[in-house]
């Protein structure tokens, strides 16, 4: 069947299907929040991507067909097993349709599996590794802001551009770190740079110097931090301690969040290069979504993943309504079927990998000189298509795309 290109012609399809049309199981439509609520990663979705999903229900009206729509949250604790066994629990018992987030790339790819063994919806709006739409995906699950191929595609081809050749990692110790490494190296080595060496550190490290003093050994020009959150924030406070960008070393932060520049600050942050999916105060649209979040979490500005809740969860209700039933084949069909203008990211579509495409921007971290106030850190260098950020469909190893 040809793809209809018709921007928000799925929004146009939820409003024209008749409430009385709607195959709800339960009697209802259930979202189950599974994020990061008190560890490393708190900061980046937490209870901001509750809020965010909160939002999102109460924007499409709170109800299909007379139902209330309802929503359950539990911390993913960022551990493959506690992923598992909640998602399983929801999706078998607890009667969610949808789970969204699931915090770091390791549990992320947890819930991916059940939701594929139990044929329901995952929209994976926390994590990064973007084998879950190469060789890890399924057709239940949706990669739905940033993976590391467009991470590495804007900020690694930026450090490298700026004369960034020789590379010395420092890379958590887990499925996203590994990938970000991995597709950064690969934009590193394809641009005739080299990668000297790497550490790995545990996820939620608070003592980086042992590593941070091996980096700055290998002479290495760039450091880059395969890293995110409180791992991003330590690393980079710690190398200032040690004089290592004064030494002449630049850092790369290869994850970079508003949150973690508001943390470390102007003065520590200046300069950074970082690729995000969404800012605050890129367009009308999206400060105007950003001032009302920012009045329910305490003035904090969303970062791109809290964004990416609100999206996601509205989205998949638009879809439901849309298909005229909560049956997760076919709400998957219809979140494939049309691109729709994303009250946040823009243009939009579903690829058949699960790969949801937008547009990418790359940024530089305002000077404190240039500041205007609290939240106002980024200067937008560049902005990638979704096409030229994401990573080919072809070149995923993907088992659901067919090779020619």
């Amino acid at each position: 069947m040809k793809r209809a290109f018709c921007v928000a012609a799925l929004a146009a399809a939820a409003l024209a299907a008749p409430a009385s049309a709607q195959q709800l199981t339960d009697g209802t439509v259930k979202l189950g929040v599974l994020t990061d609520m008190s560890s490393l990663y708190s900061d980046i979705n937490g209870p901001g991507a509750v809020i965010a999903v909160q939002m999102a229900i109460e924007d499409f009206g709170g109800s299909i067909g007379g139902k209330k729509i309802e929503m359950v949250q539990a911390d993913v604790q960022n551990k493959a097993d506690v992923a598992a066994t909640i998602s399983g629990r929801w999706y078998d018992t607890e009667g969610v349709d949808a789970i969204l987030g699931s915090g770091a790339s390791s549990s992320s790819i947890a819930t991916s599996r059940v939701a594929n063994d139990k044929k329901k919806v995952y929209l994976a709006t926390d994590p990064a590794s973007s084998d879950i739409t190469g060789k890890l995906c399924n057709p239940y699950t949706v990669h739905w802001v940033y993976d590391t191929f467009a991470l590495a595609k804007g900020t690694g081809s930026a450090v490298v551009k700026a004369g960034g050749k020789s590379w010395f990692f420092l890379t958590a110790d887990y499925a996203f770190g590994y990938a970000l490494q991995r597709d950064v190296a690969n934009v590193v080595n394809a641009a005739g740079g080299k990668v000297l060496g790497e550490v790995r550190h545990p996820i939620n490290t608070n003592d980086f110097s042992s590593f941070l003093l091996q980096a700055q050994a290998s002479k290495a020009q760039v450091i880059g931090l395969a890293n995110a959150g409180g791992d991003t924030i330590n690393s980079i406070k710690q190398a200032s301690e040690f004089g290592i960008v004064k030494g002449g070393q630049k850092l790369a932060g290869l994850l970079v969040f508003v949150s973690d520049v508001h943390s470390l600050g102007l003065e520590r942050a200046q300069g950074l290069n970082l690729t995000e999916a969404f800012y605050w105060d890129l367009n009308d649209k999206t400060r105007a979504f950003a001032k009302r979040f920012a009045a329910k979490n305490n003035n904090k500005m969303p970062t791109s993943i809290q964004a990416g809740f609100y999206s996601a969860a509205l989205q998949y209700l638009n879809a439901v309504k849309a298909a005229g039933t909560d049956n997760s084949d076919a709400v998957m069909a219809k979140l494939k079927e049309l691109k729709w203008d994303d009250p946040v990211f823009g243009l939009s579509y579903i690829r058949a990998d699960g790969r949801k495409m937008h547009d990418m921007y790359l940024f530089e971290v305002k000077k404190p000189s240039e500041s205007k106030g609290p939240y106002d850190y980024y200067k937008l260098v560049s902005k990638m298509s979704a096409e030229e950020a994401f990573r080919p469909l072809d070149q995923g190893e993907c088992p659901m795309i067919k090779k020619n």
